[in-house]
């Protein structure tokens, strides 16, 4: 077998992997979030908006100084561009359902927020490296 089969096999399945992973996540994550059981993770469901239709994202969130951040370290980001497009979201959490506003993080909140939470190496490997950007969630 040629060096170029072998890496499109070993491609194929790094990104079945990351495929994988993220199903996991978005699975037992969702069940958490909506059960109001104190889960492992801090997940919850973040809802957002495009053209009238909801969208729910499952992702962790987790508090720095009393506010809510989630991060967009995970693919695919498409979640990411429509709460940016559109900052009124829903996150359900602890089984509630509450409105929130969205707010880029940038400069010293956003090393606060890297520092207190860093990504491991592992989790980078199985979320495909995508870049990191925050999100501070403000209620409404």
């Amino acid at each position: 077998m040629t060096a170029f089969k072998w890496l499109a096999i070993a491609l194929g399945a790094y990104l079945a992997l990351v495929v994988a992973f993220e199903g996991v996540v978005g699975f037992l994550g969702k069940r958490d979030a909506e059960s109001g059981e104190p889960p492992a993770a801090p997940f919850i469901v973040l809802t957002t908006r495009e053209g009238g239709v909801a969208h729910d994202t499952v992702i962790a969130g987790v508090e720095l100084d009393g506010r809510l951040y989630v991060s967009a370290n995970h693919w695919p980001r498409a979640w990411y561009r429509r709460a940016r497009a559109n900052p009124e979201v829903e996150v359900t959490r602890d089984g509630e359902r509450k409105p929130f506003r969205v707010v880029p993080v940038d400069g010293g909140e956003r090393e606060r927020i890297a520092a207190r939470y860093p990504l491991p190496f592992a989790i980078r490997v199985l979320a495909g490296f995508p870049p990191r950007a925050y999100l501070r969630l403000d209620p409404r």
